[in-house]
């Protein structure tokens, strides 16, 4: 849906002039209608940011500017749009109750914002056009200010429309001032599934997607489509195509390069270390439509963070990343030449880079490694460290989020409904909420909910973003501790462009 119209529709629906709620109070229920609505600008969302600040804080300024430019991944050269000169965009890093001040240069020939996946911000800077800022226009600018209040490996990237699948993300880490270590070196390794520049940019494949059928829902133009090249789900599934065991239908879109830190496999980046030392990894997945399964060459990893809060640490072979998850694993290397492989879950391609502690040769660009195969372990398997866990208490609201969607057409719902006009989620700063994501659909489905995180339930992992695999009924915990207007999607970002996407609605009593 083109941004105009969702403006159109979004302030229609809440009666805003600017910024404004998604849907309309009217819809929510008897209950809801007493409340006032907790608007970004409000006092409420103003005192949480204030109960942020911390005694001696530094303040981190940085400046982003999103434009077009030409890159190298290594095997070609493409034009896209990015923050910078290469891809991934510079690395912000801060510390816990650090103050960032970033601007935003809008280069680009469109609209623009910046979300900060991942961090309990304060919620007029939570980067979502129309919902908590307006949209950064071309050729104007926006200061991002916001205390970033938990250490964690989170990343940045735009909230408009289909951005995501160029160039535009970057890493941020916020750091523990009580970082116990127990490493000796660290590696951030940023993994992408890349289209754009390569004869189709992630606007026409979205295009073509939501042309796949005539508003009868029969096939419809179907001319210069390569299924093939650019199809998935259950079209391709039904072809045998992109297929995971342990996801079901892995995606909808092929792509012709899967990248790690912004490398093809044939020229991908080394890292280097020393024999014995003990590494900690970084991963985050930055990828638009691709989960991929991670592991070492002649190593097992331990898990010990999951989108930046503490886990129980866990030995595996291999690690299922979904689209905006991230984890902190560890790892002690032996000598020689390894690789680190990032397969693209169900789909044909993998990134590489090669970790380099002593002599040897570098593994070719399509190296199988047998840890792929051994034990894999997602999100879902993972139990909360003692310091990351909520405090029990019993559960003051539910909300069910009935996730289904479409090929043809290309529509997927919550609740459903599309986006803008699935009905709010309404909660009470202060309340205990149980999120039930209930997945009627046969593709998993990466659920992002903004400005929270969230404990799987029975004392899983805290996480701001989960695997919800075909079929499966997946329940969440969240403290109810920042108000504001947040919105809840799918990180398959073409399934949130064409409608997988609802809000979490703060409500005062009056």
């Amino acid at each position: 849906m083109p941004s105009v119209s969702r403006r159109t529709l979004v302030q229609a629906a809440a009666g805003l002039a600017s910024v404004a709620a998604v849907g309309s109070l009217s819809a929510c229920s008897d209950r809801a209608r007493t409340l006032t609505l907790v608007r970004p600008g409000s006092p409420a969302v103003a005192a949480a940011e204030l109960s942020r600040r911390v005694p001696g804080r530094r303040v981190v300024s940085a400046r982003l500017t999103p434009r077009p430019v030409t890159v190298d991944l290594g095997a070609r050269t493409v034009d896209t749009w990015a923050y910078g000169e290469q891809v991934p965009g510079p690395m912000l890093r801060a510390r816990a109750g650090d103050l960032l001040r970033v601007t935003v240069d809008n280069q680009l020939p469109v609209e623009t914002s910046v979300h900060w996946h991942g961090l309990a911000l304060r919620n007029d800077m939570d980067g979502v056009p129309h919902l908590t800022q307006d949209p950064i226009p071309a050729g104007k600018s926006f200061d991002y200010e916001f205390t970033a209040p938990h250490p964690g490996t989170y990343f940045y990237h735009p909230h408009s429309g289909v951005q995501l699948d160029r160039g535009l993300y970057g890493v941020l880490i916020v750091d523990d001032p009580a970082e116990p270590g127990g490493y000796d070196d660290e590696w951030i390794v940023v993994l992408d599934d890349w289209v754009d520049g390569t004869g189709r940019t992630p606007d026409q494949i979205l295009t073509k997607l939501q042309q796949v059928s005539g508003s009868d829902g029969s096939m419809g133009d179907m001319e210069g489509m390569d299924h093939g090249s650019m199809m998935g789900g259950s079209m391709m599934g039904e072809m045998g195509g992109m297929q995971s065991p342990l996801l079901g239908s892995a995606g909808d879109i092929v792509y012709p390069h899967y990248l790690l830190n912004g490398r093809t496999p044939t020229d991908p980046v080394t890292l280097s270390a020393k024999p014995g030392q003990r590494v900690r990894i970084r991963f985050v997945n930055a990828g638009s439509d691709t989960a991929f399964r991670v592991a070492v060459g002649g190593h097992r990893m331990t898990v010990t963070h999951s989108d930046g809060f503490p886990v129980a640490p866990v030995l595996t072979d291999a690690l299922l990343i979904g689209m905006g998850e991230r984890f902190d694993v560890t790892l002690t290397l032996g000598e020689g030449v390894f690789p680190l492989v990032a397969s693209a879950e169900g789909k044909q391609g993998q990134g590489l880079a090669v970790i380099r502690t002593g002599t040897g040769r570098p593994p070719v660009a399509g190296v199988k490694v047998r840890e792929l195969s051994g034990q894999v372990l997602l999100g879902t398997g993972l139990s909360a460290a003692e310091s990351a866990r909520l405090d029990r208490r019993s559960i003051d609201r539910r909300h069910n989020l009935v996730l289904a969607g479409t090929m043809a057409p290309y529509r997927w719902t919550i609740n459903g409904k599309t986006f803008p006009d699935a009905e709010p989620l309404p909660l009470v700063q202060g309340e205990r909420v149980r999120l039930r994501f209930v997945n009627q659909s046969m593709m998993f489905h990466p659920m992002h909910v903004h400005g929270h995180t969230f404990a799987l339930a029975k004392g899983g992992a805290r996480k701001d973003t989960v695997i919800v695999r075909p079929m499966e009924t997946l329940d969440v915990d969240l403290q109810a501790d920042n108000p504001g207007q947040w919105a809840a999607h799918c990180h398959n970002i073409y399934h949130a462009e064409t409608g997988m996407m609802t809000t979490l609605s703060y409500q005062a009593r009056e």
